[in-house]
């Protein structure tokens, strides 16, 4: 699989991100658009997804990114093992969750995870972080009665901000975990684990 270079950080608030993106169609992505879904919010090169679309065929797998070199990869990487249960969608969650999720059925958004989100550090640069009041709103809105929302991140001050926005939504309940749930790892999760840092993680299911 040959590896692509990208810059690392990409501003959300530039001008030419500031679109909005129409609604995901399920019917248009997936071979069957009524199976349950996970979306990752900030899917980087994808590789989470594409293993776990390997591993569970009774799952849609949605992958939103706004590097879109990175999404036009992915998606040739799933197209070229036939995963039609996966799909990467090229766009700016700060701006775009609500318009992207407004068309999906009750009860069909399953799980929601977010992989070491870009914290950027600089008090001026906090409006760029994806996680905002509205989006964690947004999220518990659309998650499915059941549905669990999992957070993981080495910086631990970006934990506990993302982690306080779910808390605040009073139909979620905090569940308490030390490992992924998942048995598959980020890239970023394997260098933070061989390093021996600490990976800050958190679970919420909708009640």
């Amino acid at each position: 699989m040959s590896r692509i270079r990208v810059h690392q950080h990409v501003n959300p608030l530039a001008r030419h991100y500031l679109f909005i993106s129409p609604p995901l169609n399920l019917k248009e992505i997936f071979a069957n658009p009524d199976l349950p879904v996970h979306l990752d919010i900030g899917s980087a090169r994808g590789r989470f997804l594409l293993s776990m679309a390997e591993l569970d065929k009774e799952t849609n797998f949605i992958g939103l990114e706004i590097r879109r070199v990175l999404v036009d990869e992915a998606n040739r990487i799933a197209r070229e093992r036939n995963l039609t249960n996966l799909h990467y969608e090229f766009t700016n969650v700060l701006v775009s969750l609500k318009s992207l999720l407004q068309d999906f059925p009750e009860n069909i958004l399953k799980t929601i995870t977010i992989h070491f989100p870009d914290p950027w550090f600089k008090k001026r640069h906090a409006k760029r972080r994806m996680i905002t009041d509205e989006n964690a709103s947004i999220l518990a809105f659309h998650l499915a009665k059941g549905g669990r929302i999992f957070l993981q991140t080495d910086v631990e001050f970006l934990a506990e901000e993302i982690a306080g926005k779910f808390r605040e939504i009073k139909n979620l309940k905090e569940i308490s975990i030390t490992e992924s749930p998942f048995p598959v790892k980020t890239e970023r999760e394997k260098a933070v684990e061989a390093k021996g840092k600490p990976i800050y993680r958190f679970m919420f299911e909708k009640i």
